[in-house]
């Protein structure tokens, strides 16, 4: 009677040992992701935020359509009196002949900086 009771009980160390096993093997596959594919992925994308955030009359600019321009004028936003700069920003353009207005937002990346030549 006691040898029936016994063999369950080592199964149910067998099978919370291979719980934790398997609780190990998730958070090691999550790590795994969260180190090789979100983190990169996030630094990446507050890198470009900050270029983007740095703009200044002059930069050379290419929007998410592919139109490469220079930075004429930026139109900020403004609250209570003082402008703040926010990527809903009106950015004005100048693509050859052409005058182009896009947000701040729609920039993909930035060609050549006034502040860093």
């Amino acid at each position: 009677m006691t040898v029936p009771i016994f063999a369950s009980l080592l199964a149910l160390q067998a099978a919370a040992g291979s719980a934790y096993q398997m609780v190990f093997m998730y958070g090691a596959i999550f790590a795994i992701f969260y180190f090789v594919l979100i983190r990169p992925q996030q630094q990446q994308r507050k890198k470009h935020e900050a270029t983007i955030q740095l703009l200044k009359k002059g930069d050379e600019i290419v929007t998410a359509g592919g139109i490469v321009g220079e930075v004429l004028h930026i139109a900020q936003q403004t609250k209570d009196g003082s402008p703040v700069s926010s990527m809903e920003d009106r950015i004005t353009i100048k693509s050859a002949e052409s005058r182009l207005i896009v947000e701040r937002s729609r920039i993909a990346r930035v060609l050549s900086n006034t502040a860093s030549a």
